[in-house]
């Protein structure tokens, strides 16, 4: 099953590391899209270690990093971070047989 998360808050970053390390413990495919502030989770170490275990499997949009995050080093999210746009997100939802969006 391909399991989709799109995080729009930078608040939810506990519950979205918690989503997807329980959506690939029961063998799904989870996929995430940071958009808004929810790129801030970018910054969030436990986060980042579940984007690392599944490198490629979250996308974050290009535009929310450089307005929020203007100082965040994107060669180091390279190989573990699509960087791209709203486009990624709507594939996202196009592929998930479940979405959840926090």
């Amino acid at each position: 099953m391909v399991f989709g998360l799109v995080v729009t808050d930078a608040r939810h970053a506990a519950a979205a590391a918690g989503v997807l390390a329980g959506a690939a413990a029961r063998g799904w495919d989870a996929r995430c899209f940071l958009t808004d502030s929810g790129v801030r989770l970018l910054q969030d170490g436990e986060f980042m270690a579940q984007a690392r275990a599944r490198p490629l499997a979250v996308a974050a949009c290009r535009h929310s990093i450089d307005s929020l995050l203007p100082g965040c080093d994107l060669a180091a999210l390279a190989g573990v971070v699509v960087l791209g746009s709203q486009f990624q997100g709507a594939k996202l939802a196009q592929a998930a047989q479940a979405l959840l969006v926090l």
